[in-house]
């Protein structure tokens, strides 16, 4: 028993470690949202976070790897488990690809922007706007990195890259679609309130791609479905909640690099997920590197905070 509290714990670190950057990002697109919705985020959300990517994902992949029922799938996880965690496993490259791709296509959005005008690495950003407006331009190197990576591997995983990577894409475009839809319909509703269900459906989805890394590193510790669930969850909740605090406290806006770094954390997670098909690395140095990129942008902007005293009112003042 003690085995298995210590176990959740571990594994509740691990989800926090790997998903501080994916905070940052909710929050900047929670804060657009309604009391309403960003309550219904904290609550369904983590309903969907735990039951659907913690227990029914894992499950789904067995099943679709195995061509079974999720019935057979639990009785496999409960009366079975390694090798419910052996079929886990070997559905790595097409889980890797798809969320990776998502996730790549999530943090080249934000750089790819032309009407970004704050840079934190200003060398690399401040040349980025200029290609956004070649359309496509984000699918472009997308498809690209794609044919690269599954050209270094064997022709079964090669073609299963390809297509999970590309339905990862079509995922994103789908999401980013429905998403304006959603809200535009509901915003000719009620005025009052922005950012609703398109919202709401685009964090599930980013925190699913988000949980890609952890859900497999959990197999490490444990080959136990539902402590998984309770460690990976206990540390969802505690996400959500660090998004609902920086939304509450206006973090974003007192750091001005804080997001810049998550966003970098974010393509760097995106590359490793690629990089994992080819070679295995531990989740730490991949929740390492996010806590870095966070950590130096986070010290970026307290210095410049330091430095521009006013920039706070100053930007007020123009908006």
């Amino acid at each position: 028993m003690v085995s298995v509290f210590i176990i959740c714990a571990v594994l509740s670190v691990l989800e926090i470690s790997l998903s501080f950057d994916n905070a940052i990002v909710n929050a900047r697109i929670l804060r657009d949202m309604s009391p309403k919705w960003q309550h219904r985020f904290l609550t369904w959300g983590i309903v969907i976070a735990v039951f659907g990517m913690r227990i029914v994902f894992p499950l789904a992949i067995v099943a679709i790897a195995m061509w079974t029922d999720p019935i057979s799938a639990l009785k496999l996880a409960i009366w079975q488990p390694n090798e419910y965690a052996r079929v886990i496993a070997e559905s790595h490259t097409g889980i890797a690809a798809f969320g990776g791709t998502f996730l790549l296509m999530v943090g080249m959005k934000y750089f790819f922007d032309v009407e970004k005008d704050v840079h934190w690495i200003r060398m690399i950003e401040s040349r980025m706007p200029k290609f956004a407006s070649v359309q496509g331009v984000e699918i472009g190197v997308a498809i690209a990195l794609i044919i690269f990576f599954s050209y270094q591997l064997d022709a079964d995983h090669s073609h299963t890259f390809v297509i999970a990577g590309l339905f990862g894409l079509l995922t994103f475009l789908a999401v980013e679609g429905l998403g304006e839809v959603l809200d535009a319909t509901q915003e000719q509703m009620d005025m009052v309130h922005r950012g609703g269900l398109g919202a709401f459906i685009y964090l599930e989805v980013l925190d699913a791609s988000f949980s890609f890394d952890g859900v497999i590193g959990a197999f490490a510790l444990t080959t136990n479905l539902f402590v998984i669930a309770i460690g990976l969850g206990i540390g969802a909740f505690y996400v959500r909640s660090l998004t609902i605090m920086l939304v509450e406290r206006k973090t974003l806006g007192q750091y001005r690099y804080l997001e810049h770094g998550a966003f970098y954390a974010i393509l760097v997670l995106a590359i490793i997920m690629y990089v994992q098909t080819l070679v295995h690395i531990p989740e730490v140095i991949t929740g390492l590197i996010g806590a870095a990129l966070i950590g130096l942008s986070f010290m970026s902007s307290l210095r410049y905070n330091r430095l521009n005293p006013n920039w706070q009112n100053e930007t007020e003042e123009v908006t």
